[in-house]
């Protein structure tokens, strides 16, 4: 599935909505799980958006922005349990803005279940703000090998929270669109990150 299928994808799936800002969408295709989230669509959303200081995961090393684990942590029980399935053999996860940043934890999370699907397991957060707080170190890097950001060149929500406070992008960045083409906020629009993203498969 091309970039832009997959973030079509995202847009339009059949989201269940959950109280604690958690909009998630699965489905099945043969043995290839989908897991979606959904971008920020209220006030609670907003509001975890911005709880941003970091907290520690049970178990793990990791430092995270806390608002967005604490979403997370709502809906992890339901993709736990799908993606324990034994029956799947691959799955692929995808979020846009907000949902981005749950699709990079939700990765973290699958990788940990399904270690026997390694290198079958692949992630990608469209206009995803940085999720981990820290020092970023190579074993890190290995283990999100198979996550990619995607960035329209100018999108803020990216360049959320700043490095400056110590926040930092996991997997692979893939910048699309020239610097300057869209205001900071315009260049998260789904539109326009859509518009890019068919350019730079065209030019592929």
């Amino acid at each position: 599935m091309k970039l832009s299928e997959l973030f079509y994808e995202t847009l339009h799936a059949d989201y269940v909505h959950l109280d604690s800002g958690a909009d998630y969408a699965i489905s099945r295709e043969g043995d290839t799980l989908y897991i979606y989230f959904e971008a920020s669509d209220g006030a609670t959303d907003w509001k975890n958006n911005l709880d941003f200081p970091a907290m520690r995961k049970d178990g793990s090393l990791l430092l995270i922005h806390r608002g967005f684990l604490r979403v997370f942590e709502s809906v992890r029980p339901v993709v736990s349990a799908v993606a324990s399935e034994r029956e799947i053999d691959s799955i692929v996860i995808s979020g846009y803005s907000h949902g981005g940043a749950l699709a990079v934890l939700c990765y973290d999370e699958v990788l940990r279940l399904r270690p026997d699907l390694q290198g079958n397991i692949v992630g990608y957060g469209f206009g995803a703000p940085r999720v981990f707080f820290g020092i970023k170190t190579r074993r890190l890097a290995r283990r999100f090998a198979d996550f990619t950001v995607i960035r329209n060149t100018d999108d803020l929500v990216t360049h959320l929270p700043p490095r400056a406070l110590g926040y930092f992008h996991v997997g692979k960045l893939l910048t699309v669109g020239d610097r300057g083409k869209y205001s900071r906020i315009d260049a998260h629009r789904p539109e326009n990150i859509m518009r890019e993203l068919l350019a730079y498969e065209k030019k592929k």
